[in-house]
This record gives structure tokens, sequence and C-alpha cells, in this order.
């Protein structure tokens, strides 16, 4: 891609970062004890809560739903407490090994629903085992919820669109007056977390949903952890182990965050995958006679430069759509592609809407997969999963104060991914405005002393860089590494026989493959 030179892509404050990556703030050493474990200390009234198993409200036939409480400040366990909601899938055969714990990643995303998806997030022989389980974080969902902006306000915040000092879509030379207005959009979304939820908002942080799950599994009645996390999902993993190493039993942590990095680090090196992905879907466009970026004759710089153009004509001369009145800008419309870059599994619905907008003028189809991409779930709701997401982000480890540092960042991300580094370097901003003693220190993890970990890479994932998984093998100290050569985002239950095969023999029967098993 080396002829484009600018990327029009979105310039949202919240970007694309759909994960993070760090250390939440706390003074305790993040353990709940072993005489928790025996009915005492501090977390013994968490530790002996029942779980009220009923009839979900929505799901799947058979699941089961309860609620738990957990204390908001781990520090402060006699204090504030908030509650976490939980469904469970029995198992489906007699030979049961104990509870599985899914997360889907995020930050934000919802564990509860995930389990609605057992057939597909998991093989037949690992339903045959487990009872599935998974929760909505702290902050999300069912969970006692983070709720900042409204729907109105978080259209406009998701939406924003600016311009550069030239008029065009660089947003590496971003005007004065754009940079105060998008300081200021990251200003008034903090504010509203801190009218809405000013103490939940100081406790957000993945350490804290580490030992939530730890007082999940003491319920659940397993004495070690048997857990399978995705993006995110895999940094809750790694907290666990780290802070509870003697209580794993199996980890698979899919599409690993590499904790040794800040948030803008972090959001300035995801870039890199999201162009990896989207030369994987420009490149497979072209090879249709229906693409519309071009056809077989064309080169993967032709069909981004035509779809750069597209977007930069958006942000000029706005699409509607039938949905609501909003205009589909350059960053609504580049949301809505932002979506292929995902799953393969999108790239014909992608398509689609690109070629109703460009032929047709009819952005429709391009906002809905950034509604999809955002949970807003109707015109006058989200799922609160940006607020979950911005609020897991900053929390988990330092960023920059001072707004120079993100166009500096920007201008570095431009080097290496010009389509995306600077607006997910610009979309880290609001970070330097969280409150400080939210924040915690951040690091790498090596969880020492915990049972084999897996960790699954995939060399081509868009949202977490293979390098990512790499890392975080080498870190963990128990760390093995499976690899998946293929696209899209994760490696397990994405059609490879090999990964699979790996990872339910893990589960099952703790079996561990060579460190750096590849599947082809």
């Amino acid at each position: 891609m080396g002829t484009n030179k600018r990327g029009p892509w979105a310039a949202s404050l919240a970007g694309a970062v759909l994960l993070a990556t760090g250390c939440t703030l706390g003074g305790s050493d993040g353990t709940a004890g072993d005489a928790d474990e025996a009915g005492a200390g501090p977390l013994a009234d968490f530790t002996a809560q029942e779980l009220d198993w009923g009839a979900c409200e929505t799901g799947l036939e058979g699941a089961e739903c309860a609620v738990f409480e957990v204390p908001l400040d781990y520090e402060e366990p006699d204090g504030a407490r908030i509650e976490i909601a939980v469904k469970r899938l029995p198992a489906e055969g007699d030979d049961v090994i104990g509870s599985l714990v899914l997360n889907p990643g995020g930050p934000g995303g919802s564990g509860f629903d995930y389990v609605d998806q057992a057939a597909y997030a998991v093989s037949d022989d690992v339903r045959e085992r487990f009872d599935v389980v998974g929760f909505d974080p702290r902050g999300v969902g069912r969970s006692t919820p983070l709720t900042c902006m409204d729907a109105a306000e978080l259209d406009e915040f998701l939406g924003m669109d600016v311009d550069s000092e030239d008029g065009d879509a660089d947003l590496t030379e971003i005007t004065d007056e754009g940079v105060a207005e998008m300081a200021e959009s990251g200003r008034e979304f903090v504010e509203a977390c801190q009218a809405n939820a000013p103490e939940l908002m100081l406790h957000m942080g993945t350490v804290d949903v580490a030992k939530d799950l730890d007082v999940l599994r003491a319920l659940l009645g397993d004495e070690r952890l048997t857990y399978l996390g995705a993006s995110y999902g895999t940094h809750i993993g790694a907290q666990y182990a780290d802070q509870f190493p003697d209580r794993v039993r199996a980890l698979v942590l899919d599409g690993a965050v590499d904790p040794s990095m800040d948030q803008l680090d972090l959001s300035v090196d995801q870039a890199t995958g999201f162009e990896t992905a989207l030369t994987a879907f420009v490149e497979d466009c072209l090879t249709l006679t229906d693409c519309p970026l071009g056809g077989p004759g064309d080169s993967v710089d032709d069909g981004i430069a035509t779809l750069n153009a597209f977007l930069e004509d958006a942000g000029e001369e706005p699409l509607s759509n039938s949905v609501d009145d909003r205009e589909v800008n350059r960053t609504r419309a580049g949301l809505g592609v932002l979506a292929a870059l995902y799953t393969d599994a999108w790239w014909p619905r992608v398509r689609e809407a690109l070629t109703d907008a460009m032929e047709n003028g009819d952005g429709t189809g391009l906002i809905l997969l950034g509604d999809d991409l955002y949970s807003r779930a109707d015109a006058e709701a989200y799922e609160n999963s940006t607020a979950a997401l911005i609020a897991v982000n900053c929390s988990d480890s330092p960023s920059p104060r001072d707004v120079e540092s993100y166009a500096d960042a920007a201008v570095e991300a431009a080097e290496e991914s010009p389509n995306f580094g600077p607006g997910l370097a610009w979309g880290a901003l609001p970070c330097a405005y969280w409150p400080e003693e939210a924040v915690a220190r951040g690091g790498a993890l090596d969880a020492a002393g915990a049972d084999p970990i897996m960790v699954v890479g995939t060399t081509r994932d868009s949202a977490t860089p293979y390098a990512w998984a790499v890392a975080l093998a080498e870190q963990l100290e128990s760390g093995f590494l499976v690899t998946r050569d293929g696209d899209g985002h994760t490696g397990y239950r994405m059609g490879d026989v090999c990964v699979d095969t790996m990872v339910d023999a893990y589960l099952i029967d703790l079996a561990v493959p060579a460190d750096g098993m590849a599947c082809a």
C-alpha cells in the first residue's frame, strides 16, 4: 500500500480500539486468599453467597441465570457493593469436568449473552464436558452498568468529523480548531461518566474484573478456573493468572493483547492489524466481478485509493440513510467499512453496503454496520459497551495528559498505518482526562507458578496483531503459543481443524502441544 499517502478513516474519539491492556489501580495484592476459601477473611461474605439459578428472561432454552455481589472497591470490602449478572448452560454429558467461563472481549462485550452462542463458541466435545458460563464484567450490560452519554450524545461523539489544515482528511495535520473540538469532546465524555457514575468509573479496571472472576469461580464450586477468553478477554485471563496462579486449571487466551504496552501504544500498534486486514478485504474484493472498489485488473493500492476517495467524498457531501436523520459522513462511513476487518464473514455485507453507497448514494448499509460495531440496538439506545470500552482502556494503563503527545503519535502511526494509525492515535484522547486515581501502573504479566496457559494467535488478525500473541506467550512463565495462519479476528472455531483440536484437547485433557506449534 505504498502509494496511499493518507487515509480518511474514522476520527471518532472512541476510535476503533475494541480492546485494552494493563492493570487497574489497587493497593492490595489482588488475591482473595486461602482464608476466604475457608469461609473467613475479608471476602468471606462474597465467596459464601449462593447462586440462585433461575430461568433466564431471554436466550437459549435450558440456560440458567443468577446475580451475585462483589465489592465496588476491593480495598474496602465492607463498603459499597455492585451486582454481576451470570448465565450458565449446563453440560450436555454426564462426565462433567466443571465450568468453562467464557468472555468474548471488548472491553464491554457481554459474556452473559455470549453463552447463547455456545454452539458457535465451543465444540460439541467441550459442551459435553463443561457447564458453559458467562458473566457481564463490572460496568457492563446486565451487571451494575456504567452509563455516560445518552444515545444522541453518543451519536455525535462517535460520528464527529474534523478537517485538517489543507481541508482534506489528513488526521496528521488537524487544524487548531479541530484539535480543540476533539479535546472538548473527550472532556465531555469523561465529565458525563463522572456525572452519572462517579464511583463506579474509578473501579472499572481489569484487575478488579479478574477478582470478580475469582469470586465467580468459588461460587461455581470449581477449585481451579477453566477459562476461554477472546481479544480483550485474554487480558482478563492473563490478569487472573497473575493474581491467582495456583487457581489456574486451563486458560485459552485467543487473539491476545500484549499487557506490556500502554494504551496509546496499543492504539497505534493495533492499526497495523487493521492495515493487514484491509489489504486482505480489498484483495478478495478485486477478484469478484461486482466489487465496488475495482476489478481483477486493479491492484490492491488501486482498490484502497478508490475506497479512500469515496470516504473523502462522504466527508465533503455526506450520504443519507433510511434509518434516521444522521448524515453518513466520512467517520460514519469509515466505521461501517471497519466492520469488514473483524471477520471475513462480514465481507459480503460490507461489499453490498459500499455498492449501495458508491452507486446509489445510499449510506444505510454502512451506518447499520457501524451501529452493529458499536452496539447501537435502536434509535433510542446504545448498549453501554462504548462507556465500558473507554473506561477500561483508560483505567488499565497510563496515558499522556497533553494533547501534543496524541498529535505526535498520529504522525508516527501514519508511517506504518496511513489508513488507521492517525485515527486510532486520536481515538485514545479521552484517556488524557480520565481521573488519575483510577489509572493503574500497567506492565507485563508473568503469572509465575501457574500451570500451562495456551495463547492462540492468528497471523493476519485485524484487531489483535499476531505479535501481541507472541509477546504474551513469552511474558507468561508457563505460556505456550498456538499459531493459526489465516485471516479474521481470533483463531479457535474459525474453521481450522488443527487449532480446534489442540484447544479442545487442552481444555478437556490438559494436553500441551510443543511451544510454537503452528497450524497451516
